[in-house]
């Protein structure tokens, strides 16, 4: 998967992913944030803290929330040990034990992170059960009203799904195929989120780096 190098857009994120990983629950694992230079809107995390944001995200986000939305989710799903869990079982369904051991082996002490990035590569994706999503949005809400951003940012982020589905239906493909429907956990944030007030919205920062984002070459495709 290409990343996208340009240091202004990659500097924004991780500024906010560093924001929302500092309260973030459970062990304090050394998250990264990199932009993945697809226009598939979609994010992944895993096991030990790397998190993957796609430029997809970024040019169909429609202010900084729903951003910090995605953010926050896919760090939840890596607080709550669920891409751990999940990597596990992909592993397992893919190799035996004692090729993940001599996988670890090779990578000489490069740690989990690398040999997760390098299954990810190889053709194992992670596809979180609908608990650990509701578990992840769960979460997530909380480490985005914790790092002051408004938490009804994530819902705005599933309407952007649904109108991208119509709109452009290759660019959600993917999530699609890896998430559950967004209908119920809309309902569901709804409910979660009824009674927040405040909160960052929106950012001259988010704006400007969209602008410079919508200005860059076009992204590769899958």
């Amino acid at each position: 998967m290409a990343q996208l190098r340009d240091p202004q857009v990659s500097a924004y994120i991780t500024r906010i992913g560093k924001r929302l990983a500092a309260v973030a629950p459970g062990a304090k694992y050394p998250y990264s944030f990199t932009v993945a230079n697809s226009r598939e809107i979609n994010a992944f995390a895993l096991p030990g803290g790397p998190v993957w944001i796609n430029r997809g995200v970024l040019q169909a986000a429609g202010n900084e929330s729903q951003v910090v939305g995605v953010l926050a989710h896919e760090i939840a799903h890596i607080a709550q040990r669920h891409a751990a869990d999940q990597m596990t079982k992909a592993v397992l369904a893919k190799w035996s034990l004692g090729m993940l051991g001599a996988m670890l082996g090779n990578a000489g002490g490069a740690g989990a992170a690398q040999v997760a990035g390098a299954l990810v590569t190889n053709g194992v994706f992670l596809k979180f059960s609908r608990d650990d999503e509701r578990d992840a949005d769960r979460v997530g809400l909380q480490i985005m009203r914790s790092a002051g951003w408004d938490p009804r940012g994530m819902i705005g982020l599933f309407e952007v799904l649904r109108r991208e589905a119509h709109r452009d239906p290759g660019a959600v493909e993917v999530f699609f195929s890896t998430h559950p429907s967004p209908e119920d956990r809309i309902a569901q944030l709804n409910a979660a989120t009824a009674r927040s007030r405040g909160g960052i919205r929106d950012t001259a920062d988010f704006r400007a780096m969209k602008s410079r984002v919508l200005k860059l070459p076009p992204p590769q495709s899958r």
